[in-house]
C-alpha cells in the first residue's frame, strides 16, 4: 500500500468524485439499465456490481479524463452480462414491469402505452450493438458525443453516424418515417 500523503488525497479525491458521481448519476444509470435489462430488480443489481467495479478501480481514477463516460460505460457491460444470465433465467419484460407504475386514466390507455413501451424497448435490443451503445450513452447517460468519443475510443463522426442510425432504425421500428 502507498503511504505517499499525496497519492493517499489524491485517492481520496478521486473516491469522493466516484461517490458524487454515483450520486448524481443513480436514476441516469438506473434507467439505463433497467431499459437493456428489461426488469428493476437486475438493474438495480447490476447498478450495484457497476459501483462495485468502479470502486475496485479508484486507483485508476485519476488517469480517467471522463468519469461519467467511463462509469457509463462500465454500468453498458455490466448490464449486458446480467441481461445474457437474465435472459437464460427468462424474466419477465419491461411491458410486465412497466404496468405496476401505470398512470393513464383508462385501462386502454395503459395497454397502448405498454405496448409502445415494449415495442420500443425491443427496437433498442434488435440495434446493432455499437449503436446500442452510443444511443443509450446519449439518451439515458446524457453525453455528449465528445464524451461518448471519449469513452469509447471512436471517432467523434463514427458517434454521430451510429446516433443517426439507431434513430432511423427506431424510428422504422415503430411506424415513424425519417
Amino acid at each position: 500500500m502507498n503511504n505517499n500523503p499525496q497519492t493517499r488525497e489524491s485517492n481520496a479525491l478521486s473516491s469522493d468524485q466516484l461517490e458524487l458521481l454515483f450520486d448524481d448519476a443513480r436514476g441516469e444509470l438506473l434507467g439505463t439499465l433497467y431499459y437493456l435489462i428489461g426488469n428493476m430488480e437486475d438493474a438495480k443489481d447490476a447498478l450495484q456490481e457497476t459501483f462495485l467495479k468502479c470502486w475496485k478501480k479508484q486507483e485508476q481514477l485519476d488517469s480517467i479524463e471522463n468519469l461519467k463516460a467511463w462509469v457509463f460505460r462500465v454500468a453498458l457491460n455490466t448490464g449486458r452480462d446480467i441481461r445474457k444470465t437474465a435472459w437464460k433465467r427468462r424474466r419477465q419484460s419491461l411491458a410486465e414491469d412497466a404496468i405496476m407504475f401505470s398512470t393513464s386514466a383508462s385501462p386502454e390507455a395503459d395497454l397502448v402505452r405498454n405496448e409502445q413501451i415494449d415495442q420500443l424497448r425491443q427496437a433498442v435490443l434488435r440495434l446493432r450493438p455499437n449503436e446500442q451503445e452510443v444511443f443509450l450513452l446519449r439518451q439515458n447517460g446524457n453525453l455528449t458525443y465528445e464524451q461518448i468519443s471519449e469513452a469509447t475510443g471512436m471517432p467523434i463522426g463514427t458517434v454521430k453516424t451510429r446516433m443517426r442510425a439507431a434513430i432511423n432504425r427506431l424510428r422504422e421500428a415503430v411506424g415513424e418515417k425519417s
